[in-house]
């Protein structure tokens, strides 16, 4: 057990503790479960899986409460599994390693995982409590959330019995959520030619790094720069009068992580080698005039590299150069209803590069579906200007908001009579496993609420240790004011 595991209310810092020790990146969960299950099991409570993998544990109402509604405490098993570039790790073998750093617990060179491990040790914990009062309850944990909503699509009609469910995906206490945007996953496909590397060229490599990354539903508002974008910027603007002969063009690692490396591996004439680190080194003063406010720890440079076996044409790779750098990308519209709110964004999230086509993965978000189709066309519509394929796959729906829910009328009157003060009721701009949630079960009432989260997808990922505290003692007074049904 790690330091964490005496932070109070320690039942939860113990279940967290435990959850970091155990590998679980999305899609490889399935050694998490296991464990969960088992305590579970150890318990003496019901556990069943469904189809896709989800795991569901049910608990006896506390007696006396019988009679109220029902209630599904939910989050997700998986966690985003990024690193620092000079840190060691293996997500599928490695134990996430946390620690104290001031009024925040963070993690070694990684994701934290509190996204949505802080939310899972709380519901952990209500089911090993022997002194939480509660009506009867069910604890819904999916798969996959961040790679695709794998167990939230597979979720079925049939497999909940309650009324309310409490999801604990949000990240900012004193905000409860009641909507969420929706999202598909955009993916441009640029077929490549490639030749023989010039005569008297040298290889080079292109690096942007240090920038902060994060989420890039909660975090795409914050200017952050993405490194896809400002390598593809430069490449557009320099690369012709270099003589630069692209081999390779990489970034990123995950569609909805707002890049913070890209690398490219290139070949120009020997004698241009000085000019490009001219550029390049100009190029970093203008993103740090720019960004700098933002980004402070920006960092460009070129490196030698082996002399790759060819490059691609000039044709294939202006046609890159031209998408990557006409695709939209951050915020592309604010909602008009809810002030504050992103309502429609991209995120350029990752680009790989094969021997015969280069692609580039992108996230779309949007509140409003016609928002969601306009920017579908914008994709589809650089890719077809630029010859390349562009498909969409893993649409999920939005949450929207319900002024009328009982639960969070009374989340908001729990909350005013602990702390004097009333939350702010949000929609999110990330998305939420809610909307999927409400197709098999539409009348089902639904609020998100949870901890301070800060930099989720990014291994500056922390969570406030103090709000870990207050969100543990909402949920536990809102168990304990759930109505009769």
């Amino acid at each position: 057990m790690s330091e964490i595991s005496q932070l109070s209310p320690q039942p939860v810092w113990q279940f967290f503790d435990q959850i970091c020790s155990i590998p679980h990146p999305s899609k490889h969960e399935e050694l998490l479960a296991q464990h969960i299950i088992k305590f579970a099991e150890g318990e003496g409570l019901e556990v069943r899986r469904d189809a896709v993998g989800n795991v569901f544990i049910k608990k006896p109402a506390t007696p006396g409460m019988e009679d109220r509604k029902g209630v599904v405490l939910q989050a997700h098993i998986d966690m985003v599994p990024q690193k620092n570039e000079d840190t060691e790790h293996e997500f599928t073998e490695d134990p996430i390693l946390p620690y104290i750093d001031g009024e925040w617990v963070t993690a070694k060179g990684t994701t934290l995982g509190a996204d949505n491990g802080m939310g899972m040790a709380a519901c952990l914990a209500v089911l090993a409590a022997k002194n939480v009062e509660h009506g009867p309850l069910e604890v819904l944990l999916t798969i996959d959330e961040e790679a695709g909503m794998t167990g939230a699509f597979g979720l079925e009609e049939g497999w909940l019995e309650g009324d309310i469910l409490l999801n604990t995906d949000s990240e900012q206490e004193g905000e409860v959520y009641m909507g969420c945007a929706g999202g598909v996953d955009g993916s441009i496909t640029l077929d490549i030619e490639r030749e023989t590397v010039p005569a008297e060229h040298a290889a080079v490599k292109l690096v942007i790094k240090g920038l902060k990354g994060g989420h890039s539903g909660c975090d795409i508002h914050t200017g952050r720069g993405n490194a896809n974008k400002l390598l593809g910027r430069f490449l557009f603007a320099h690369a012709e009068e270099l003589g630069l002969r692209l081999t390779s063009l990489t970034g990123g690692s995950l569609r909805n992580a707002i890049p913070r490396e890209a690398f490219a591996l290139a070949t120009l004439p020997a004698a241009n080698v000085d000019k490009l680190n001219e550029l390049f080194t100009h190029y970093q003063s203008i993103l740090t005039a720019e960004l700098g406010k933002v980004e402070t720890d920006i960092n460009l440079f070129v490196e030698p590299a082996e002399l790759p076996a060819d490059v691609l044409t000039e044709t294939a790779q202006k046609r890159v150069y031209a998408v990557l750098n006409a695709c939209p990308n951050g915020v592309l519209r604010m909602s008009d209803d809810i002030e504050g709110v992103v309502e429609t964004s991209l995120n350029v999230g990752v680009i790989t590069t094969d021997a015969d086509k280069i692609t580039i993965l992108c996230l779309i978000r949007s509140l409003i579906d016609s928002g969601r189709s306009n920017v579908e066309g914008m994709l589809k519509a650089v890719a077809e200007l630029a010859g390349a394929q562009c498909e969409f796959s893993g649409a999920y729906p939005g949450w929207k908001p319900d002024a009328d829910s009982e639960v969070m009328h009374l989340f908001r009157e729990t909350y005013k009579n602990i702390y004097g003060r009333t939350p702010n009721i949000m929609v999110i701009h990330a998305g939420l496993e809610c909307g999927l949630f409400k197709e098999p079960y539409p009348n089902m009432d639904m609020i998100s609420f949870g901890p301070t989260i800060k930099f989720p997808h990014s291994p500056d990922e922390k969570v406030n240790i103090e709000t870990v505290g207050l969100f543990w003692e909402q949920m536990v007074a809102i168990l304990k004011a759930i109505p009769v049904k």
